[in-house]
């Protein structure tokens, strides 16, 4: 198979940053670049029309080189109609795609609204035959194993736990948890928000709680990381570093470095 490059970003997909990750993925690509962009993640909030716009509007204009040519999948939500990730004529858009890309909203909302659809198996599909994946923050949490329910704990107060994911990377033997925002500092020095808002200790207790099989993949803000499946190994772009955590054993990589998917597996 011809399984296409998977990029996570741990935020800044339309920042100066993310275009440079932009531009080096379409470069990849045959021109003109043709574009899914999933509102899924975002489809419970009444502005997810404005989320997905401004995603097309930044890749339009600081892509344009590639003469992308972009359509928003409005797959927001299951059993609603006209908007239904089961919908075959709501997803098609995903058929034509050579990058699709997924971000912002809630990790476990898009799990939910994702999981065993067409919109996810047209998404795998893809994948297997070449196309790009470009996924970013809450998006990117979704694909692991295990989600992090960042709404759940950081704005409703729930005690710890994990969901279960989307777990994208299963077929290549990958237990993952992705953690986007990992070096978040919104909370200045009152509040720890690092770890997607959880803070330092109480992701700690949050890592305790995981399978034992589960490797956490932590992406700094402005960051991303980026599968290569032909080569085996990873490449971290951007401004910040990843950070692969084992049990209590932490490695980082910073930008500009690469990494092999060995790094990933579960070692038990």
């Amino acid at each position: 198979m011809n399984y296409g490059l998977v990029a996570l970003f741990g935020s800044g997909e339309i920042s100066p940053t993310g275009r440079k990750i932009h531009d080096f993925l379409f470069s990849k690509l045959p021109s003109p670049v043709k574009v899914a962009i999933l509102a899924t993640p975002a489809g419970f909030q009444p502005n997810v029309e404005v989320v997905s716009a401004e995603i097309k509007q930044f890749l339009e204009q600081h892509l344009q080189n590639y003469h992308p040519q972009i359509s928003v999948v409005h797959a927001h939500k299951k059993g609603m109609r006209g908007f239904d990730p089961n919908d075959p004529q709501v997803v098609e858009p995903i058929l034509a795609a050579d990058y699709i890309f997924a971000g912002p909203g809630s990790p476990t909302y898009a799990v939910r609204n994702l999981k065993n659809t067409l919109a996810f198996n047209h998404i795998t599909k893809g994948h297997r035959e070449g196309v790009t994946l470009s996924i970013a923050s809450a998006a990117a949490i979704a694909m692991g194993e295990a989600t992090l329910p960042v709404y759940e704990i950081f704005k409703a107060g729930a005690d710890l736990y994990w969901e279960e994911g989307l777990n994208l990377f299963s077929n290549f033997g990958m237990s993952l948890a992705i953690v986007t925002h990992w070096n978040n500092q919104e909370g200045g020095r009152k509040m720890d928000t690092s770890r997607a808002y959880m803070g330092e200790e109480r992701f700690e207790d949050l890592r305790k709680l995981l399978d034992r099989q589960i490797v956490i993949l932590g992406i700094d803000e402005m960051t991303a990381c980026i599968f290569d499946f032909e080569k085996e190994h990873c490449l971290v772009m951007g401004k910040g570093g990843v950070t692969i955590v084992r049990g209590t054993k932490e490695i980082n990589f910073e930008s500009g470095s690469d990494f092999s998917f060995d790094k990933l597996y579960s070692k038990i």
